[in-house]
């Protein structure tokens, strides 16, 4: 059965974390990584553009060829690739809306209603942040933010911190489990993982 709950999708602006230097898979760019014929970042643009207002693309790397997907792409306002939280701190700067999504450029196969149950496990838990869960462990890049935690994510950030789960126990967190669907999290970090992923995503088809 389908949940119709609403949420506030137009309230919310989806962010692609596609900066990252690729370390385990040679320096790749993994947003651009083809996957069944389009780059792997267009796969969970697919699936996150009708959960939110609007999208944003975080990388710092062939910024021209992600600008040519059609989307607004944003590099890190800190550091030298500071990691994940340096890319949310600079979508949060870049959005309009109350709520940033952030998810990760190499998990293609993300939940259709991943942003209304990030959402709802924050109103429920009374929280600032919400984090994904697939019952055995946590998932922090695929988080749930409220836009007004950025100040306090910059002066983490300029404090010399890098951490995503320290930063985040700092605030009420909430945690919404996808027990039902772990597969949701599978991400790329070797070209097996990425066989692995044209099989799973072949066989949706």
């Amino acid at each position: 059965m389908t949940d119709t709950t609403p949420y506030p999708r137009h309230d919310i602006t989806g962010v692609v974390l596609a900066g990252g230097r690729g370390k385990r898979m040679g320096g790749v760019d993994k947003g651009l990584v083809d996957l069944h014929g389009r780059p792997m970042v267009m796969h969970v643009i697919d699936t996150l553009h009708p959960q939110v207002g609007r999208i944003i693309i975080n990388a710092n790397r062939n910024v021209d060829k992600y600008e040519a997907l059609g989307y607004e792409v944003i590099s890190d306002i800190v550091g030298d690739y500071f990691g994940p939280l340096a890319g949310m701190a600079s979508a949060m700067q870049a959005a309009s809306t109350a709520y940033v999504l952030t998810v990760p450029c190499d998990s293609p196969m993300i939940e259709h209603d991943l942003a209304k149950r990030l959402y709802h496990a924050l109103e429920h838990e009374k929280a600032d942040a919400s984090v994904a869960h697939d019952g055995e462990r946590m998932h922090p890049v695929f988080a749930l933010l409220k836009r007004d935690l950025l100040p306090s994510l910059q002066s983490y950030l300029e404090s010399g911190e890098r951490k995503i789960d320290r930063w985040l126990n700092q605030h009420r967190l909430a945690v919404a489990y996808f027990r039902d669907k772990p597969e949701a999290f599978l991400n790329v970090n070797s070209p097996d993982d990425h066989k692995v992923l044209e099989s799973k995503l072949g066989a949706k088809r």
